[in-house]
């Protein structure tokens, strides 16, 4: 069982379109090994590109972030709120038929209300100069940890939704 199997691809886009929308972040629905299965990107800021388009940034800033939050939400098989190893928040609702995990949906970049981005480690990270992450940082929208929240909620209730759909 995977995702396609309750709902077609089109269909997790328009959810993505939709958490964007809601939010600002880059949505993203992932598979059991944190792949998305859409392949679209919306950047909502001008540093989450840089980080993604150098292999050590995507494997060790955005993939490992993916990998331990999605754990976190897998296990609990709640929504987690935290923030990746770059400073910024990412959301991840566990997605389940019944026992079956199927992946995640969520999102991520911007700036919980309150911190700063790590650009010495995303500068040491990228091999990139330090002043350079933090002008791309000047570009980062902020988002209050009770927006995250509701962000949070608003996935957990389409996906409990689009569960129940496919199981009736």
């Amino acid at each position: 069982m995977k995702l396609t199997d309750i709902l077609p691809i089109e269909k997790w886009i328009e959810l993505e379109q939709q958490i964007h929308e809601q939010s600002g972040l880059n949505p993203t629905i992932y598979d059991t090994k944190g792949v998305s299965i859409t392949r679209t990107t919306t950047w909502p800021n001008a540093l989450c590109p840089e980080i993604k388009a150098i292999p050590k940034g995507q494997t060790f800033i955005c993939s490992s972030a993916h990998q331990n939050i999605a754990g976190d939400a897998e296990s609990s098989r709640e929504p987690v709120v935290e923030a990746c190893d770059a400073g910024l928040v990412k959301i991840v609702v566990p997605i389940f038929l019944g026992d079956t995990f199927l992946g995640a949906a969520g999102g991520c970049g911007l700036l919980m209300d309150g911190e700063e981005v790590e650009s010495f480690l995303v500068s040491k990270t990228l091999d990139m100069d330090e002043d350079k992450i933090e002008e791309l940082a000047k570009s980062i929208p902020v988002l209050s940890e009770e927006k995250a929240w509701d962000v949070a909620r608003f996935i957990k209730n389409r996906i409990d939704a689009i569960v129940t759909a496919y199981t009736k």
